[in-house]
């Protein structure tokens, strides 16, 4: 079992919860921060001692307050770990369920677990680490499921931020005019117009307002 794992948590009632958890498994040395520069810190300081952290699990979303910090969320920290210090295990431990952005903390950031926050966060929380700690991915199951598509159409970046103005009631003239204003390609209206229709093919849409109430309903957005 890991004998040292830092947990990064803003609510003192999760975080106590997850450390009585960790306790319970066996970890000899816990650390808790409520920011995300102080988890840094905390990681800088034990390289330097020669008694590195082996586990991080972390909180995905971190409110703001008076103190202003230079990383604000979860996966801004998992990403600068994986890039800086390999070798930590990266456990996110967060209420939301998008499938979409659990994928790609999966895929590109490379974290080694997501598990939800709810009835049975901890336990799952428990599994993760028991897990994680024989070098396995692990999901919670909601999770899990909702990651395995039926078929291999994948949803891009930019599939994301079309769906997600034309669930804020944009047209797809006002989508065009915002792509070009932000310098995002393609931004045509006929390029447009193709990628929306692909996608209400693909997810069996009738209509803009039926696409995305299915990708609502399937966590991509």
């Amino acid at each position: 079992m890991f004998s040292k794992v830092l947990v990064a948590e803003d609510m003192d009632d999760i975080s106590k919860g997850v450390v009585e958890t960790l306790s319970e498994l066996g970890v000899s040395e816990i650390q808790q921060v409520q920011y995300c520069d102080d988890a840094i810190l905390k990681i800088k300081k034990a390289e330097l001692d020669g008694q590195p952290f082996q586990l991080l699990i972390t909180d995905l979303s971190f409110n703001k307050d008076h103190r202003a910090q230079k990383i604000t969320s979860g996966d801004a920290l998992a990403e600068l770990i994986k890039r800086d210090y390999p070798h930590i295990k990266v456990i996110m431990y967060s209420i939301e369920d998008r499938a979409q952005k659990v994928r790609q903390m999966i895929q590109q950031l490379g974290i080694n677990a997501y598990v939800c926050k709810g009835r049975h966060g901890l336990k799952d929380l428990a599994k993760s680490v028991e897990q994680v700690f024989m070098d396995k991915v692990y999901l919670s199951d909601h999770i899990s499921h909702a990651l395995h598509p039926q078929h291999d159409f994948e949803v891009q970046e930019f599939d994301l931020i079309l769906l997600e103005k034309l669930s804020k009631g944009k047209s797809q003239e006002e989508i065009s005019t915002e792509l070009k204003h932000h310098n995002i390609s393609p931004s045509s209206l006929s390029s447009i117009e193709k990628r929306l229709n692909k996608l209400k093919i693909e997810f069996k849409a009738n209509n803009a307002i039926h696409l995305v109430a299915k990708v609502k309903d399937l966590g991509l957005i």
